[in-house]
């Protein structure tokens, strides 16, 4: 055989090296910076590093596309405020709430912002998500299937549907 011969299942030599992927920053795009600012991307470690059982629990039945495929985020920043848990494609927020919170000012203003910005807030409490881990998904689930498509308010759930085009009014 020849010094010439292309052996094996190598790519041809075309007089230069094979090229190799490099990463975006190298292949000529422009860098552009994240778009959250670095205090709240700290914030949000911070809240994702707490010792909350029930945001554990519910967190890990819902990462990595376990609950229906559907991707969810922790402690995503919206505007002034943290979703406990949010599916973007979906524009669902689900928050979990301890006694704290019941009947909370604050936090209706919260869900009316989140929803002008087009997301449907979900609100458990934090014992049901330890107590019924499993009626809470299916419950979540039915929201990101759209089975849910109204405004409820029960003793153990709240669900805001986001705001319409076309000027919904709020709950």
């Amino acid at each position: 055989m020849g010094a010439s011969q292309n052996l094996g299942s190598s790519p041809p030599q075309s007089g230069g090296e094979v090229a190799r992927a490099k990463p975006e920053t190298e292949r000529g795009t422009p860098y552009q910076p994240s778009r959250r600012s670095p205090e709240k991307i700290a914030r949000a470690r911070e809240l994702r590093h707490g010792d909350n059982q029930a945001e554990a629990t519910l967190w890990n039945e819902l990462k990595a596309k376990r609950l229906g495929g559907y991707k969810f985020v922790r402690q995503m920043p919206i505007g002034p405020y943290f979703a406990d848990f949010a599916c973007r494609s979906q524009k669902l927020i689900v928050e979990l709430d301890g006694r704290q919170h019941a009947e909370s000012s604050y936090d209706r203003r919260r869900d009316e912002f989140m929803r002008g910005e087009g997301f449907s807030v979900l609100r458990f409490w934090s014992f049901d998500v330890l107590k019924n881990t499993r009626s809470v998904c299916e419950t979540i689930l039915a929201a990101l299937e759209g089975r849910l498509a109204e405004n409820v308010v029960a003793a153990d759930l709240r669900f805001v549907l986001a705001a319409r085009k076309t000027g919904d009014s709020a709950l």
